[in-house]
């Protein structure tokens, strides 16, 4: 296929729309504390900005894979990229906190639907033996884009204002949609499969009930102790239950969860999950220690783990074109043996620990991240045959919310129970030293559950075998 095709100027287009798409995702986050003055909001309610987001997203990727047979690629490209434009435009000239949010849930549909469109429009363009190296590329994208957007969301804060942060997404996303209309190809075919309306339905409570409830869970004081949060969760796995149930019986499935029958996906998933769940609890639970026990300014805590971030992008590549030689062996094993010596760290750190020392660590967990990450995803849709490629990357899609919230959620409340344990025990202690001695504390029993995950990583990469063409053949 791909020398039927003009697969630079199709990767060209891919990159330029999800740079500014996935860009979007951190962009906001810095200018949280000014909007809750602006409009006049609280916490809890600004953070809809993200949670909001992130939920829309997670409820789109699953239908993805139906939107993917039913349209041409161009159809997708520019309709998605079309719909992230309108959302920009309506958050740039928000004059309340509503209109706002609305525009951010718009947004949120086109980057939603996005990475799926593109990452089925790679296995579909390029042959298993260069994926690694393309993947690699487009990961450069994914990882790039979310380390800059905090850095750059203060400058433009900073120096322009709030608004700024949608205003300057605008013309790159009319490039997008330009550049589209004239190089972009179509890549696949429309089969136009059936709508299973009640899978639909089943797969949204499902997939927004489990974000919500454990974004919230992380987020609240009384954790998974809440009555609340557990009935959403208990209604929302319920859900997710009779909704794999109904893709086993369907002739034409939504979401087509027999994927799973393959080894190197299900290998590959359960290391893209717990490398999710590390990354994002870390980047959520490192800083908090930066800025609590050691004492650093929000600015400072993102500058230690800047060069960690940025390298993860940079290195994507790299870690790609040696998939592509070495296969998968060779690239997660080792990084998941220096992802449990990141843990063992972390699980021992104190306010004695140097600031270069966290740099180096810090780059060492993004290094290992890089070299799970990317090669595992691609490893497992390398097995797939084509008809499941939309629905492989819909679920792999789909779990990168999921986890990201589920370990969040689970380190944050780990973390909490057990520093709030520690100031009820040590209640004599001096009160200058409690509250930096409960954060540690808490952070160590955090880590000795990302130790846990680490050792299943390796456990898990230690079966990891390649998925060679004439396999994808076979399963066919």
């Amino acid at each position: 296929m791909e020398s039927n095709l003009n697969s630079k100027a199709i990767m060209i287009t891919f990159m330029i729309g999800a740079f500014f798409a996935i860009l979007n995702e951190t962009l906001l986050n810095i200018a949280l504390t000014e909007l809750m003055d602006v409009f006049s909001v609280n916490a809890p309610t600004v953070q809809w900005l993200a949670t909001g987001f992130m939920l829309v997203m997670g409820v789109l990727m699953p239908i993805s894979a139906l939107l993917i047979q039913w349209f041409t690629t161009r159809q997708m490209f520019i309709g998605v990229m079309t719909v992230f434009l309108m959302g920009t435009v309506i958050a740039a000239s928000a004059m309340t906190f509503p209109m706002l949010l609305v525009g951010r849930m718009i947004q949120a549909v086109g980057t939603g639907l996005l990475i799926p469109i593109i990452m089925n429009a790679i296995l579909l363009i390029y042959k298993p033996e260069v994926r690694g190296k393309i993947m690699g590329t487009f990961g450069l994208v994914i990882m790039f884009a979310p380390a800059i957007g905090p850095t750059l969301s203060g400058i433009i804060v900073d120096t322009l204002g709030w608004r700024w942060l949608f205003i300057t997404v605008i013309p790159f996303s009319l490039l997008s949609i330009l550049f589209a209309w004239k190089y972009l190809q179509n890549v696949g075919e429309v089969t136009r499969p059936k709508v299973d309306i009640l899978s639909i339905i089943l797969s949204s409570i499902g997939i927004s009930g489990i974000i919500y409830g454990f974004s919230t869970a992380g987020e609240s004081g009384e954790g998974f102790t809440s009555v609340n949060i557990l009935l959403i969760l208990i209604a929302s796995a319920l859900s997710l239950i009779w909704f794999v149930l109904r893709q086993l019986r369907l002739d034409e499935p939504l979401l087509d969860v027999r994927v799973f029958k393959y080894k190197s996906y299900s290998r590959g998933v359960i290391l893209f999950i717990i490398v999710i769940m590390a990354m994002f609890a870390s980047e959520i639970v490192m800083p908090m220690y930066l800025q609590g026990p050691l004492g650093y300014s929000a600015k400072m805590a993102g500058l230690i783990l800047l060069p960690g971030a940025l390298l993860n992008g940079l290195i994507s590549p790299v870690m790609g074109s040696l998939f592509d030689k070495y296969g998968p062996r060779k690239l997660i094993i080792p990084g998941t043996i220096v992802l449990l010596g990141v843990m063992i760290f972390y699980s021992t750190i104190s306010e004695s620990t140097s600031t270069m020392l966290f740099i180096i660590v810090y780059i060492l967990l993004m290094l290992s991240i890089s070299a799970i990450m990317m090669p595992s995803q691609t490893n497992a849709l390398n097995e797939l045959p084509k008809k499941l490629y939309p629905h492989g990357t819909a679920i792999a899609n789909t779990l990168q919310p999921v986890s990201g919230a589920l370990g969040v959620s689970i380190f944050v409340s780990i973390m909490t129970h057990s520093r709030t344990n520690y100031i009820e025990e040590h209640s004599s202690a001096p009160a200058a030293n409690l509250m930096n001695d409960a954060m540690t504390y808490g952070v160590h029993r955090a880590y000795w559950f990302a130790l846990g995950l680490a050792c299943t990583a390796f456990v898990v990469s230690l079966f990891i075998r390649k998925a060679s063409p004439a396999e994808e053949e076979a399963a066919e």
